[in-house]
């Protein structure tokens, strides 16, 4: 019984993917039906079994382990009969070949039997056009349906050929199903019914059907509402998240804009105060410069009143030193007696008293309070946002006008604080001071400048108007990406992981014959990576400081392209084919790739016990063992021949990132190839998507190479911004890897590597 409101046909049954194993992707074979309904091959769900239970791959229900194992499942008869469906019809072209006649050869000839042209629907036999003639006639079979065999190939007659189709016993090949045993709710044939349920009440299979068909349409019925309901939910969480997105935009804008207005009276306040700091110094410096030159005056006359005195005492005969004493005595008791300071020196040495609103951690010039949202009336969301954008504003000017009386009042309500960076960044910034002469500026006009005029004052050194206009620049940078958080792109604003430089080496060794070609990285062992170098066709070993650590030997021949490190193994592809190697160059297996793929990317698996790689739009996942542990494209089968994963990686949570050329875009999935989010809009710049990384918090590092840059996108995949430019040193980034989960690893075109710390926003 189907949904109300749908009526799937037979056709889209056979020709959809619902005859397929969602595990092997290939047709089902011997299927088994789980008790949460999904249906997959009894082969690929033994593969599943983990301590005596196994979970659905597609709902991740928990499903226990019957006593006698797989088998024991429900067999599902209504997919083994769409299927035997499927396999009459796919009997071959028929113009290519036709198939024989299915009765001439029990008539006793020796041939194979004539061209079938004719098909029995009651006994699913293939008849040529004298058999079918006979067919008709008899009178055991004059009641059975045959068509012609082309119409029947071509699905004309799918319909009457499913109503006339019987279910076949498992344990009596032969024998159709005909009863339900209602003690055993066990669908017998003939011989089952004479054999273990003879004393069992049994129902022809009609009878029992008519019987318990009305309780299952109430019970379909019942999920059918479940189902509205659910989809009602789903829409109204659609837009409350909707809601939620634009407000966050625009309380994102404001608080940006508050920022700015504090900011900005912040540095008026800061000139003024620089100017009247510097009028202070002018001031006293000219008035010492007059007590200085009157009393470097004095001493020059006391100093030659004093060496006249001196040498005529000292070499003046005693009617000289008579003569002259009355003039001197007078000049010396005169020199005495005048007042040799011109009075206390008026230095008044100037200090900096901050609000104490600024030293207070609970002073927030910016904070967020969260309302419940309202069910959407005409208008009503909007409205609140509309509050709320007041409140923030109205609480920004606030601030800004605090700021320019000279403090800011501490907010005695409690939210979510704003990061502090910027605040400790203003006093920074040197004050560029004004040429001699001119009066200092109030913060009024102040407030009234260009915005290049208030960062481009002449400075002592020339790098500072570039520094506040870069400074300023980056208060106006605003992530445009759709997130569910507008992401203010402030680089050293504690928001987002920041990056710390390590150190840098080069990777060609003595050994080489050629300029190093860095085609993969992975982390190997404790603070150490493997380098592939499909240039010189090696795997070198480095510490994270550049010391070289030795090489994996590799099969002659093998060029290594992606690297992966396991626990006690080393996988790499080359070529068409992936390789599974021990620390000491021990092949331990290989498997062969698709050729349509020219390179195809590595990941290990976070429990270090598969790898994955990366197949024409698909990824295959691999145990220690070199079975395929599973099989999966990025948004299912909908997907196929639309997907290109050119490099791959995991994350710690068990997710998978790739960069797909196909779609230029970084997809996020889960390991049933569920797409968790994808990236493709403008932070690309256009460029394909490069290597990817994932750090421990699940900060996705994409690699652009054509712009020299480094992006950061959330673990959903929505971009941050920048976290490694040119300015950096990046020139032609190939490959990156992260180690520790705190070091990302970056190597360039020309073989050299730089390593970076990652610094995370709470560290």
């Amino acid at each position: 019984m189907v949904s109300q409101g749908s009526s799937p046909s037979l056709l889209e049954a056979l020709s959809s993917d619902f005859l397929a194993c969602k595990i092997c992707l290939e047709q089902l074979r011997v299927p088994k039906t789980l008790p949460c309904l999904h249906t997959y091959c009894q082969d690929c769900l033994a593969q599943l079994v983990e301590r005596g239970h196994l979970r659905c791959p597609e709902c991740r229900e928990k499903v226990p382990l019957p006593p006698a194992g797989v088998a024991a499942f429900k067999t599902n008869f209504f997919v083994n009969g769409l299927l035997d469906l499927v396999r009459a019809r796919a009997g071959g072209d028929l113009r290519a070949g036709k198939p024989a006649c299915a009765l001439c050869p029990l008539m006793g000839g020796a041939s194979a039997g004539g061209p079938a042209t004719a098909r029995c629907l009651d006994c699913a036999d293939d008849l040529c056009q004298a058999c079918a003639d006979g067919h008709r006639c008899t009178r055991q079979t004059h009641t059975h349906r045959v068509v012609d065999l082309v119409g029947y190939r071509a699905g004309w007659y799918d319909e009457e050929a499913r109503e006339r189709q019987a279910a076949q016993c498992p344990q009596h090949p032969g024998e159709a199903l005909r009863f339900l045993c209602q003690p055993c709710s066990q669908l017998l044939c003939r011989e089952c019914r004479l054999d273990p349920h003879l004393d069992h009440p049994c129902l022809p299979l009609a009878e029992a059907v008519r019987a318990r068909k009305p309780g299952l349409e109430e019970l379909l019925k019942g999920v059918d509402n479940n189902l509205a309901e659910l989809e009602a939910s789903r829409l109204v969480e659609k837009e409350s998240l909707a809601r939620l997105r634009e407000q966050a935009a625009r309380v994102g804008t404001q608080v940006e804009e508050a920022a700015e207005r504090v900011l900005r009276v912040l540095l008026a306040q800061k000139q003024e105060v620089l100017g009247q700091l510097r009028a202070h110094v002018e001031a006293a410096e000219e008035a010492a410069r007059e007590r200085l030159g009157e009393l470097e005056g004095r001493e020059q006359v006391a100093r030659a009143a004093a060496a006249f005195a001196r040498r005529v005492l000292g070499l003046g005969r005693e009617a000289e030193i008579l003569s002259l004493e009355g003039a001197i005595a007078q000049r010396l008791q005169q020199l005495q007696g005048c007042a040799w300071m011109p009075g206390p020196p008026p230095c008044l040495l100037p200090q900096l008293e901050l609000h104490p609103g600024l030293l207070d951690k609970n002073c927030h010039l910016l904070q967020l309070s969260f309302e419940e949202q309202q069910p959407q009336k005409d208008s009503g969301g909007d409205g609140a946002g509309c509050r709320g954008g007041e409140d923030t504003q109205s609480r920004g000017e606030d601030g800004a006008e605090a700021e320019g009386r000279g403090g800011a009042q501490p907010q005695g309500r409690r939210g979510a604080q704003t990061p502090k960076s910027d605040r400790a960044q203003t006093p920074q910034e040197d004050g560029a001071q004004a040429p001699k002469g001119e009066r200092p500026k109030s913060p009024q006009e102040e407030r009234a400048q260009t915005p290049q005029e208030d960062g481009g004052a002449q400075t002592p050194r020339a790098g500072r108007s570039n520094k506040k206009r870069k400074f300023k620049g980056r208060l106006k940078s605003v992530s445009r990406e759709p997130s569910p958080v507008p992401g203010l792109n402030l680089e050293g604003s504690g928001l987002l992981p920041r990056p710390v430089f390590s150190c840098s080496f080069p990777t060609r060794m003595p050994g080489d014959k050629r300029s190093p070609r860095i085609t993969g990285l992975c982390p190997f062992g404790p603070r150490e990576i493997l380098v592939a170098d499909e240039q010189n066709r090696a795997l070198k070993r480095f510490s994270l400081n550049g010391d070289y650590k030795g090489a994996v030997p590799v099969p002659e021949g093998c060029s290594p392209c992606s690297v992966a490190a396991l626990r006690g193994a080393v996988a790499f592809s080359a070529g068409a084919r992936l390789h599974l190697i021990s620390p000491d160059g021990e092949v331990l297996w290989r498997r062969a790739l698709s050729l349509s793929q020219a390179s195809h990317a590595v990941a290990a698996m976070p429990s270090g016990d598969r790898v994955a790689v990366s197949v024409s739009g698909h990824v295959e996942v691999y145990n220690m063992e070199g079975s395929l542990a599973t099989r999966f494209i990025p948004g299912g089968k909908a997907s196929r021949g639309l997907r290109a994963l050119v490099f791959l990686t995991t994350s710690p949570q068990g997710n998978f990132v790739g960069s797909d050329w196909q779609q230029n875009s970084v997809v996020v999935c889960d390991g049933l190839g569920q797409v968790i989010g994808e990236y493709r809009g403008p932070g690309l710049h256009g460029c394909q998507p490069g290597s990817v990384s994932v750090d421990k918090k699940g900060y996705i590092f994409l690699t652009l190479r054509e712009v020299n840059k480094v992006v950061i996108l959330d673990p959903e995949g929505s971009l941050l911004g920048d976290f490694l430019t040119a300015y950096h040193g990046l020139e032609k980034p190939r490959v990156t890897t992260m180690v520790d989960g705190r070091y990302l690893v970056v190597s360039l075109s020309n073989g050299t590597i730089h390593v970076f710390r990652v610094r995370s926003p709470d560290s």
